[in-house]
């Protein structure tokens, strides 16, 4: 158990010193002792600096052997021996090895009850002035017992104290990986996120691509069957020699424009002689866009812009620079 218990530091262990000489002066005995217990040894811990005192720190007992100090601590009290050799139960215990026949000491004890020692003076002859300090020995064995509840409580204040601080750098250390994890996820959330824009950026791109690509095939198919076919048919029809086949020839030309129905309206006249860039262009310029932003659009030049926008003008016939391009093109789809 005293392997649980904290180590005696130097600085109490000088206070100790003071109140055993100071008791050993005033007591007028030549030995004022603190006792330490440790199983099955019971050694000097403190020893007054008195003339004619036959114990040093080096000195040791052995339990259970009949020492003054082995009843103190089995009965938990106040022992007084005042000559042991007059009394039976003592005259043969080892402390009578040094001549010491007056015992008086009180045990000392740890905040939880268990056993620190005893302390104790010792005399060479029945000693009345001691007994008359009985109260003075006890107030220093309340002195003594108050510093090993000092110490206990201190030890358990720097044991509470490192567990926090372990605690608290475990939490710093949680903290500083979690704020890790978060930092990159959120490096990798930022790099998702660029990813996501550019296939946006490329859908849109690709999709834009392909409206304008249907809208061309569907503007050239509309061409082909308004300049290439219809005219055609008109004039088969003028030459048909019969009614039934001038009705096939009318059937022909009413399906062709089923077919046709559901392309763009704005695919006029006027457009059947743009091409397919000027078309896109066109188509652009009704939505509003500028020749800078067409040239971004389309990755070609302004001054490339502006020259299919005077071609434009000149196939849809508005030459006059006082008519608003994108306003006559509206009005047409």
């Amino acid at each position: 158990m005293d392997d649980a218990k904290p180590p005696i530091p130097d600085d109490m262990l000088a206070k100790w010193q003071r109140v055993v000489d100071m008791l050993a002066r005033i007591v007028e005995v030549p030995a004022g002792l603190i006792m330490k217990v440790a199983p099955p040894k019971h050694h000097v811990f403190v020893t007054s600096a008195t003339a004619g005192n036959p114990y040093n720190t080096d000195t040791s007992f052995t339990l259970d052997t009949g020492l003054y100090c082995d009843t103190v601590m089995a009965e938990r009290s106040l022992l007084i021996v005042p000559n042991a050799l007059d009394d039976p139960q003592w005259n043969r215990n080892p402390d009578l090895e040094h001549g010491m026949v007056f015992y008086m000491g009180f045990p000392l004890t740890w905040p939880d009850g268990s056993l620190f020692g005893t302390i104790c003076v010792l005399d060479r002859q029945n000693n009345e002035r001691a007994v008359r300090y009985t109260d003075l020995l006890n107030e220093f064995k309340e002195v003594v017992n108050s510093d090993l509840k000092l110490l206990v409580e201190l030890a358990e204040r720097q044991r509470v104290e490192q567990e926090l601080q372990r605690a608290h750098d475990e939490l710093e250390s949680r903290i500083r990986e979690r704020t890790q994890e978060l930092t990159t996820a959120n490096e990798n959330l930022r790099e998702r996120e660029a990813e996501l824009e550019e296939t946006n950026t490329a859908l849109k791109v690709l999709i834009h691509r392909l409206e304008v690509a249907k809208e061309e095939t569907e503007e050239r198919v509309l061409w082909n069957i308004n300049e290439q076919i219809v005219p055609y048919l008109e004039r088969l029809k003028r030459l048909a020699a019969d009614d039934k086949t001038r009705s096939y020839l009318t059937l022909v030309e009413a399906n062709l424009k089923d077919i046709t129905a559901a392309f763009p309206n704005r695919l006029s006249t006027a457009f059947s002689s743009l091409t397919p860039t000027e078309i896109e262009v066109a188509k652009l310029i009704i939505q509003g866009k500028t020749s800078k932003e067409i040239a971004g659009l389309m990755s070609i030049a302004t001054s490339t812009i502006d020259f299919h926008r005077n071609n434009i003008r000149k196939k849809v016939g508005i030459n006059r620079s006082s008519v608003n391009l994108r306003t006559y093109l509206s009005s047409l789809s």
